[in-house]
């Protein structure tokens, strides 16, 4: 059972989880509103396949916007069940949003540096760096968690 004092001790770390959750949901949605705006992505592909034409940009765009929408869901089912583990009071909580810390800076990492046969980064620098925000929310929950556990 939860105590009200467990959920204070937790209450900053949950305020950044609930945080990383909200730049999650951004992360994933932001593609959808570039496809259908800015053309950021479809821009990048396009730059470095010029002889691509807008059949083959739009299935490299489809290709992104699947990719990201599953990390993103996958990142969602994270956060969610690590707010459940630290309001539960689990002593595991701090080193389930460890390991998907980890992970999640793993993605980002890989979103901003692996190159395509472009030469260039296969996802949008702006894409990839969204990626990055929920990692510093994470960061800071698994500073907070942490410092509790002690």
């Amino acid at each position: 059972m939860t105590t009200t004092k467990q959920r204070s001790r937790n209450g900053g770390a949950l305020a950044a989880m609930y945080v990383g959750m909200g730049l999650t949901v951004i992360a994933a949605l932001f593609p959808y509103v570039d496809r259908a705006t800015t053309t950021v992505l479809a821009d990048h592909l396009r730059a470095g396949y010029p002889a691509y034409g807008p059949d083959m940009i739009d299935a490299g765009v489809t290709a992104y916007l699947t990719i990201l929408s599953i990390v993103g869901a996958l990142g969602l089912l994270g956060w969610l069940g690590t707010v459940w583990a630290a309001r539960a009071g689990k002593r595991w909580a701090s080193w389930l949003a460890a390991v998907l810390l980890v992970v999640a800076a793993c993605f980002a990492i890989a979103a901003l540096t692996i190159q395509d046969t472009s030469g260039d980064v296969g996802l949008a620098p702006l894409l990839g760096w969204l990626q990055v925000l929920p990692c510093v929310a994470g960061l800071a929950a698994v500073t907070l968690l942490w410092r509790r556990a002690k």
